[in-house]
């Protein structure tokens, strides 16, 4: 039987980033990512093999990427396509309420 769940369940106050798998296949991942005011620790930043499809649907976030100076601020219903090799750090999460991503890794596979 099919189960229906929801991307709001079991938001809860943690110490740590949660990052859940919700679908994995061959070419991609799909994850639910519940920020509660964590940020990439200073000096860190994220450089990532695959291309980052990634929309926020709660909450708030900052997101700073290598090569720009200013920190792009993300509200629910924003989404960003973020390049593999892209280096970019999370700068901060809400800290009052649960930051919900769903995040989309991928491979781009060449048409050459």
């Amino acid at each position: 039987m099919l189960k229906i769940n929801s991307i709001f369940a079991s938001l809860i106050q943690s110490e740590q980033e949660i990052i859940e798998k919700l679908l994995t296949h061959t070419h991609f991942t799909l994850e639910r990512i519940v920020s509660t005011g964590q940020a990439t620790p200073a000096g860190q930043w994220y450089d990532q093999e695959q291309d980052e499809w990634v929309i926020l649907l709660s909450g708030s976030a900052g997101l700073l990427f290598a090569e720009e100076n200013i920190i792009r601020v993300l509200h629910p219903g924003d989404y960003i396509h973020i390049k593999a090799h892209q280096r970019h750090r999370v700068e901060w999460t809400d800290s009052s309420q649960p930051t919900v991503w769903l995040a989309l890794h991928y491979r781009v596979i060449s048409t050459e």
